[in-house]
C-alpha cells in the first residue's frame, strides 16, 4: 500500500504547480527557440534566468536526500512528475540527468575532499557535469564490455577511451565528468574490473568530438556526445570509493536515477493526455468532433488507465526502495523502466494521430516528447535487459521456492516493505 503524501510534499506540490503556470509554461516557447539558436554547445538564457526564482520560492534540490526538506524517494516523485511536464522544467529546479545522478554518486561514495570540490558548486547550480560510460565500438548494454582503461602511474591515473551518448559533456557550464573503465582487467569477477573516477572536462586529453542529436533535436531531451580520451592523467585521489567498484556505483546511482526517469515521462505523458483531449474537442471531421469518434474516446480511456498504472507502480517501487534499498527493489526497477517509457510512447503516439500532420512537428511539444520517451527506452539499459533480468528473477522465485514461499503477500516482490 502506497502511504499517503505527507503535509510537505502536499505543499510543495502546491507550489510547484503555481511555479509552473507563472514562469514555465508561459516560457516554453523561448525555451525551444534558444535552443535551436544557441545550439548543443550553448546555454539558453531562459534557464538561467528563471534558477533565481526557483531558489527563491524554496523549489532547489528537491531531490537531494540531505537537502532542505530532505524527501525519500517516495516523496518526490510526485514532485518530479510534476517537473517532467515540460522539457523547461528539471533543470530550472537543478533537478535535471546527469546532475542528479553524478551528484548522489559524489553524496553516497565520494570523500570530503570530492565533495568540497564538485558536490557542493553541483547543489549550488555553479557549475554542471557529465556520465560517461556508453562506447561506440561494443555493445554496452553489457557493461563488462567496456574497453576504456584506468591504469595506475605513480600518484596518478592514466585514462584512455572513446565513449559517446556521454550525457552534457557538450554543455560550456560542464567542469566535471564521472568516467566509467577498467581499472582491474585481471579480475575473475567480471563485475570487479570495472572503477568510476572522476575527470575534470578541461584536463589535457580530453575531447569533446561532437554533439550527438537525438531524433534530430539538439542539447533536447539530453546534450549527448561523443567524447575521446587519451593519456589522461588524474590524481588518484579522484578515484570513486575503490577501484573494481564501478559496477556497484552504478546500481547505486540508477536505483533512483530510474525512478526520477519514469516519474518525469508520467508527467510528460500527463500532459501529453491533457493536449490530445483538448485538440479532439476543438477539432471537427466528418461532421462531428474528432472527440466524439469512438476510436478518439478508446485511445483516451487507455491511455488514462495505461498513465495510472505506470504511476502505481513507480510509486511502489519507490517506496520499496526507501523501505529495503534498490539491491531488494531490483525487480521493481526493471519493471517500471520497461513499463513507463512504453506507455508514454504509445500515449504520445496516439496524440500525434489526434493531431495530425501538426503532431509531427514540434508545434504542439509532441515530437520532442516522443523523442524523450524513446530515448528511454535505451537509457539505463535497453528494454530487452531488463526483460530478461525481470524473467530470471521470476523464474528463480518459482523454481527454487516451495509454492508457499512464492507468494507475495507483501505486495513487494516477497520483501517486507
Amino acid at each position: 500500500m502506497i502511504p499517503q503524501k505527507s503535509d510537505i510534499v502536499t505543499e510543495l506540490e502546491g507550489r510547484l504547480l503555481r511555479f509552473m503556470d507563472e514562469h514555465i509554461y508561459p516560457n516554453e516557447e523561448r525555451f525551444y527557440r534558444e535552443t535551436d539558436e544557441v545550439g548543443p554547445f550553448g546555454v539558453q538564457p531562459i534557464v538561467e534566468e528563471l534558477k533565481p526564482f526557483a531558489r527563491k520560492k524554496g523549489l532547489w534540490n528537491l531531490f537531494y536526500p540531505d537537502g532542505e526538506y530532505r524527501l525519500s524517494n517516495l516523496d518526490y516523485a510526485p514532485l518530479c512528475e510534476i517537473m517532467g511536464r515540460s522539457h523547461l522544467a528539471p533543470e530550472v529546479f537543478n533537478c535535471s540527468a546527469p546532475d542528479t545522478g553524478n551528484m548522489e554518486v559524489l553524496h553516497k561514495y565520494g570523500t570530503e575532499a570530492q565533495k568540497e570540490e564538485w558536490l557542493k558548486p553541483l547543489l549550488d547550480g555553479k557549475i554542471r557535469s557529465s556520465f560517461a560510460m556508453t562506447e561506440p565500438d561494443v555493445a554496452s548494454s553489457d557493461a563488462t564490455n567496456i574497453r576504456s582503461s584506468i591504469a595506475a602511474d605513480g600518484d596518478h591515473y592514466v585514462i584512455n577511451g572513446h565513449k559517446w551518448y556521454t550525457t552534457g559533456a557538450t554543455d560550456p557550464r560542464c567542469k566535471i565528468i564521472i568516467f566509467m573503465g577498467k581499472s582491474r582487467p585481471e579480475a575473475t569477477d567480471r563485475h570487479r574490473q570495472q572503477s568510476m573516477i572522476l575527470v575534470p572536462k578541461d584536463a589535457p586529453g580530453v575531447t569533446v568530438v561532437r554533439a550527438m542529436p537525438v531524433f534530430g533535436y539538439w542539447g533536447v531531451p539530453d546534450r549527448v556526445s561523443e567524447v575521446k580520451f587519451q593519456n589522461v592523467r588524474v590524481a588518484c585521489g579522484n578515484m570513486i570509493l575503490a577501484e573494481g567498484r564501478g559496477f556497484e556505483i552504478a546500481q547505486g546511482r540508477l536505483g533512483p536515477g530510474r525512478i526520477h526517469h519514469c516519474m518525469r515521462l508520467i508527467g510528460l505523458a500527463e500532459r501529453t493526455l491533457e493536449r490530445m483531449c483538448r485538440r479532439v474537442d476543438s477539432r471537427i471531421a466528418f461532421g462531428k468532433r474528432i472527440s466524439e469518434q469512438s476510436v478518439t474516446r478508446e485511445r483516451i480511456a487507455e491511455a488514462r488507465i495505461a498513465i495510472e498504472q505506470a504511476r502505481l507502480l513507480t510509486l511502489r517501487t519507490a517506496s520499496i526502495i526507501d523501505a529495503v534499498g534498490n539491491k531488494a527493489a531490483r525487480r521493481e526497477i526493471a519493471m517500471i523502466k520497461v513499463a513507463v517509457p512504453n506507455m508514454a510512447c504509445r500515449v504520445i503516439d496516439w496524440a500525434i494521430q489526434a493531431f495530425g500532420g501538426g503532431g509531427t512537428s514540434n508545434d504542439f511539444g509532441l515530437a520532442m516528447a516522443y523523442a524523450s520517451a524513446r530515448l528511454l527506452r535505451l537509457a539505463d539499459g535497453p528494454d530487452e535487459v531488463h526483460r530478461d533480468q525481470i524473467a530470471r528473477m521470476e523464474l528463480q522465485r518459482h523454481v527454487d521456492t516451495p509454492p508457499s514461499a512464492a507468494v507475495d503477500r507483501t505486495g513487494s516482490g516477497g520483501v517486507a516493505a
